[in-house]
């Protein structure tokens, strides 16, 4: 194969929500090195713990095992030839711990053991950094829906005004999507397992190096490479890349939700919400882009069709598949670097949104009273009755529109309503139900 020139760098031109987050380093070429480098030094301490290869072995592989001294493009050449960048990983390190103890090597274990690991400790390296910023992000929402929990808006169904709540409620709503994404992703963390099986799945060659227990064999490696204890060789039973993929689209839905909401309501038409720092127009001088929300946005509509590859890749043929496991490297870097990339950008937006209470309580005018007829339906039919209280506040919406008033003067004109005190009742600001308990209610979730 002959070599791209210049050398190839994947710097993040063209990835705008993930190019300079902590997800990108994270899950580089050189961090799957490190990882790969990483679960080769923990197998053989592992066997030396259990008295299966000589300390000198573990400590001789753990100090040549430094991603420094590996070419991470001369590997990537070599991989097309055994289909994984295993198999000359394993070479180089072999020549790099020495003729003595070099056959300590990746001992009993095969390629997608090695693999498997190093992808669950890329993983649990990513989702560190993520869960950081998840957690930056439900401080600011908690803070603006304190701040904002009696904050008057306009309840907006199927694009149109319906009625009254929160902009504190909303705030809480969205706090709830992210500790919802937060208690998933930490649940898969802490589960995230290493993979060791041998060819098969079978644990045989680690036997025929005298190991005598398998969980015990399992379980040192575990350990030592800083990952759960799997109770079988999972080969081809991925629940762990399923849950990966799972978590991680649910936390791009769970931001995109939010950021959906702040680009429909920092609309110019609209001005609710704008971000504390917008993106400028290569053309228009006076626009401020919401492009924080943006990249948000971009990354939910992309999770979904990186997970399905993932969970696509549940159905793997026999002890150990082809193509299966090797079609989710790249979807599952690609998920955790997006992820990775809107959480930052989450906590960043949440940090300097800003709510205008005064356009918000404008906009609730827009429908000249009529975002309260809900209630005062209730509140009339025990006076007029249900079919003459619908009638009339259907009469009365059709004439708000046609004559463009407002709905309190055309009650106050109904002789039929004169003994109906009718003040607070066409007030939106009174026709909150239980936003500010729920508010609270939701911000008691730890």
């Amino acid at each position: 194969m002959t070599l791209a020139s210049p050398p190839y760098a994947d710097t993040g031109l063209l990835g705008p929500v993930w190019g300079l987050s902590g997800a990108a380093s994270e899950t580089s070429d050189h961090a799957y090195l490190r990882a790969l480098l990483d679960a080769e030094a923990a197998l053989t301490r592992a066997q030396a713990a259990l008295g299966l290869a000589p300390a000198e072995a573990a400590a001789a592989v753990t100090e040549a095992a430094v991603p420094a001294g590996f070419g991470i493009r001369s590997l990537a050449a070599r991989t097309p030839a055994g289909g994984n960048p295993v198999i000359p990983l394993v070479a180089d390190l072999t020549a790099a711990v020495g003729e003595e103890y070099g056959p300590y090597v990746h001992r009993g274990a095969t390629s997608q053991d090695i693999m498997d690991t190093a992808t669950m400790l890329v993983a649990v390296r990513t989702l560190e950094p993520i869960l950081a910023d998840l957690g930056r992000t439900e401080r600011a929402l908690a803070g603006l829906a304190v701040g904002h929990r009696d904050t008057v808006m306009a309840g907006r169904t199927l694009t149109q005004h319906a009625v009254p709540t929160t902009f504190g409620l909303k705030a809480a709503g969205w706090r709830a999507l992210v500790l919802d994404a937060r208690d998933r992703i930490t649940r898969v963390r802490d589960s995230l397992p290493a993979q060791l099986g041998g060819a098969a799945g079978t644990l045989a060659s680690f036997q025929a190096y005298g190991a005598e227990d398998a969980a015990a064999l399992t379980q040192a490696y575990a350990r030592e490479v800083g990952l759960a204890a799997p109770a079988l060789p999972w080969h081809t039973l991925r629940t762990p890349v399923a849950d990966l993929a799972g978590c991680l689209a649910l936390t791009a839905g769970a931001l995109g939700k939010l950021a959906a909401d702040v680009l429909t309501l920092s609309r110019t038409e609209i001005g609710e919400l704008s971000e504390g720092s917008g993106g400028g127009s290569s053309a228009m001088p006076h626009k401020a882009n919401p492009v924080r929300s943006t990249l948000l946005a971009a990354a939910a509509r992309r999770a979904p069709q990186l997970a399905a590859t993932l969970y696509g890749s549940l159905a793997a043929e026999d002890e150990r598949p082809a193509g299966a496991w090797h079609a989710e490297w790249e979807p599952l870097r690609d998920l955790l670097r997006l992820v990775g990339g809107a959480a930052a950008h989450a906590a960043e937006l949440t940090e300097g949104l800003r709510a205008h209470p005064a356009t918000m309580r404008r906009n609730l005018d827009a429908t000249r009273g009529l975002i309260v007829s809900e209630r005062l339906s209730a509140a009339l039919t025990p006076v007029l009755g249900r079919a003459r209280s619908k009638e009339l506040m259907t009469e009365l919406a059709r004439r708000a529109h046609a004559e463009d008033r407002p709905l309190h003067e055309l009650i106050a004109e109904q002789t039929e309503l004169e003994e109906v005190e009718l003040n607070d009742l066409t007030d939106p600001a009174h026709y909150t139900g239980f936003a500010g308990s729920l508010t609270d209610r939701a911000l008691e979730r730890r």
